[in-house]
């Protein structure tokens, strides 16, 4: 069992990338949509085998010591918020993910002194390997959508296809744009954090280098950081196609606090090499955001829509920037706009007048900034302010887990229960009241301290920093499953590093 326990660790990373894609569709109700992923599947598989190996182990009530308990007063009160939750099926079913989410995370943290230096360096092949095909993937997306192959093969969502922008943004296999791209901030941060601190010796080869010549050294040195350099060009050059605002502002956050923190942290002896090191790495995000505007521009030229390259760069900017930089006056209302304020579209007496003006190409929908989509999460979050402030009760204990639907249909403010709120915080908030966010908090500062004790802290921070930057523009913390389970594994497979790290200190003092 202990080694079967191990497989389904080593291939978590790729599993991941499978978040909507396959799904088992059971049904759904008016306040949401029963399905089954790859993800939950493997999740209830892992806590399985992982309860069967901690009861042979010995193991299974380690946790009450040293104050452990502490982490499961957030997830017990969550449980008790379902007792007067305006949703309860809803709230039993998110409940009872985030317990198996729990239970996962100790098993990974059990399991990490069973971790040899060959699993740790598979994992992290596994780990870089399945990101680097997700990303292959989302750019074979684009092709196909531009080559008009169905959704039903390209894997698009509705909203991610030509037609919205002029240019695709794929989705992976994940349900839309901004979860494949939320599913990049992890990976993302690993390499640049391996590239930055040069810790690729201790978690990418197989075994030490036996050879004791210099130069031999400097060329593996320069072969790694080389294969590093190139993987963090990749990923970062998908999370900018994704075109995911949420993603791409919390990678940027998380990317100035580690560059920052790994900077602060090192000798005045050594922090030349590390600004050096940073220079190098924003040099290639730069590089990295210019060839993926510059290939949606070209996306936008090779398209179906008559938009051009220079329209494609000019959304891309327009958009990202919400609307502040707008180099081609790309906010002027559209015809479908005009349209929609009751003046006829020009397009209607071309139709007429002109029948070859109507054989062009189609239009886009949207010329630029999308202003509803932000919009909408700071009307819904507003709203969630507002009938969470309503009365005490709310305030204090809030409408229950899974409840945050019901309760802004029931006031009028969304319509219909299905409607969630795009800001887990608010979310949060209004489900939970002020004792839940407490106890989340609590928690919070509770994997900080773990975090601070890890040779990867600084990537480590830096990664829950950019989640939590990206839980502003999203909630459903139970469809996420890799905000808590990647956390988890990276930091079950570094530990040992700083172990490897001090031993080759003090073999070289």
């Amino acid at each position: 069992m202990k080694k079967l326990l191990k497989h389904l660790l080593l291939i978590l990373p790729l599993v991941l990338f499978f978040s909507y894609w396959p799904t088992i569709r059971l049904g759904s109700n008016e306040s949401m949509n029963f399905e089954l992923s790859l993800p939950l599947i493997w999740l209830v598989l892992f806590d399985l085998v992982g309860l069967i190996t901690l009861i042979r182990e010995h193991t299974l009530f380690a946790w009450i010591r040293h104050w452990r308990w502490l982490w499961l007063l957030f997830p017990m009160w969550l449980t008790l918020s379902v007792t007067w939750s305006l949703n309860p099926v809803r709230g039993l079913l998110t409940v009872g993910i985030l317990w198996l989410l729990v239970f996962a995370g100790y098993a990974i943290w059990s399991v990490r002194d069973w971790l040899d230096r060959e699993f740790r360096t598979k994992w992290w092949k596994w780990f870089f390997g399945s990101t680097l095909v997700a990303c292959i993937w989302c750019i074979t997306q684009c092709v196909l959508d531009l080559l008009g192959v169905s959704q039903e093969y390209s894997l698009m969502c509705d909203g991610c296809t030509y037609q919205m922008f002029g240019f695709p943004h794929p989705n992976g296999f994940a349900i839309e744009p901004q979860f494949m791209g939320n599913l990049l901030l992890a990976p993302t941060m690993a390499v640049i954090w391996l590239l930055l601190s040069g810790d690729w010796q201790n978690v990418l080869r197989r075994q030490k280098v036996r050879s004791s010549h210099h130069e031999s050294q400097t060329v593996i040195h320069s072969s790694k950081n080389l294969l590093l350099a190139t993987l963090t060009f990749v990923y970062v050059a998908a999370l900018f196609l994704t075109f995911s605002r949420g993603a791409i502002y919390a990678f940027g956050v998380g990317l100035l606090f580690m560059l920052g923190f790994e900077i602060f942290r090192t000798k005045a002896k050594a922090r030349n090499k590390t600004l050096k090191q940073a220079g190098v790495i924003c040099g290639i995000v730069l590089f990295s955001f210019a060839v993926a505007l510059n290939l949606q521009g070209l996306m936008t030229e090779l398209g179906p829509t008559s938009d051009s390259y220079a329209d494609g760069v000019a959304k891309v900017l327009n958009h990202l920037s919400l609307g502040i930089i707008d180099i081609k006056g790309t906010n002027q209302p559209t015809q479908e706009d005009e349209t929609i304020e009751g003046e006829p579209a020009n397009d209607e007496y071309i139709l007429v007048e002109n029948p070859v003006e109507n054989s062009k190409k189609e239009e886009p929908i949207f010329s630029g900034y999308v202003a509803e989509s932000t919009d909408t999460r700071v009307r819904l979050s507003g709203a969630a302010v507002t009938v969470w402030s309503e009365n005490t009760t709310n305030t204090t204990i809030g409408v229950g887990l899974g409840g945050a639907g019901y309760a802004l249909y029931n006031h009028g403010l969304s319509p219909a229960p299905k409607e969630i709120i795009q800001n887990e915080y608010a979310s949060l908030l209004l489900e939970t009241g002020l004792i839940g966010v407490s106890l989340f908090i609590l928690t919070i500062l509770l994997v900080i301290r773990v975090i601070l004790k890890s040779l990867g802290r600084g990537m480590l921070l830096s990664l829950l920093l950019a989640y939590g930057v990206s839980l502003v523009f999203f909630a459903g913390l139970p469809n996420a499953l890799h905000i808590m389970l990647l956390p988890a594994a990276i930091l079950s497979i570094i530990p040992s590093l700083a172990v490897s790290h001090q031993t080759k200190r003090h073999r070289l003092s």
